[in-house]
């Protein structure tokens, strides 16, 4: 029984609560060392570089939608000027035709003595302008014998109702008014009946 002899118990370390690795390493335990795997969540990032980057990417993210904006500004201030120094190209090109036919007219008007035919000429440049005008929205207010409106006309006289019918009706347009896609851009200058 000298092998019962010689069998010793194996000590146990005291138990001690120990909180970091320093203070494991100073335990009277230290030739028993435990496995100590390291995993991202031990990995503990320091809060400041956390931040620092956090910080650096909103502020990168801030200029780059700055310079977006600023450029974006500049591009819509640059069409919007173009548009307006060239927002009449359509319109005036369309109207260079009835100018051609107004030259035409007046070289002939001085070879002619038909005062019919320039009469007709200029009647037919004069259709083909408003309807160059129709095209572009314009329409004519009409005038003749309808009561009279304020909203589309302007009473620059009012006379006495020639019969009892005409009272409050328009009896003569002296300039003509128009509009522009329904919108008023010159009223009718009317002589109205009392």
């Amino acid at each position: 029984m000298e092998t019962e002899k010689n069998y010793q118990e194996p000590q146990e370390c005291p138990q001690q609560e120990i909180t970091t690795e320093d203070e494991l390493t100073k335990s009277q335990c230290a030739d028993v060392e435990e496995p100590t795997a390291t995993t991202e969540d031990d990995k503990v990032a320091d809060p400041v570089e956390v931040l620092t980057a956090q910080l650096a990417a909103l502020n990168d993210s801030h200029l780059r939608l700055m310079a977006e904006y600023d450029n974006y500004r500049k591009r819509t201030l640059k069409e919007k000027s173009d548009l307006i120094r060239n927002g009449g190209e359509k319109v005036l090109t369309e109207l260079l035709p009835v100018i051609d036919d107004f030259e035409r007219a007046l070289e002939n008007i001085t070879d002619t003595s038909d005062a019919a035919a320039v009469k007709e000429g200029v009647e037919l440049i004069y259709t083909k302008f408003m309807d160059y005008l129709q095209r572009q929205g314009v329409r004519r207010i009409e005038t003749a014998e309808q009561p009279f409106d304020a909203d589309l006309c302007e009473a620059i006289a009012v006379i006495p109702a020639p019969t009892e019918a005409q009272k409050g009706m328009i009896v003569d347009c002296v300039k003509s008014g128009y509009t522009l896609n329904e919108k008023v851009i010159r009223h009718a200058h009317v002589v109205v009946g009392e």
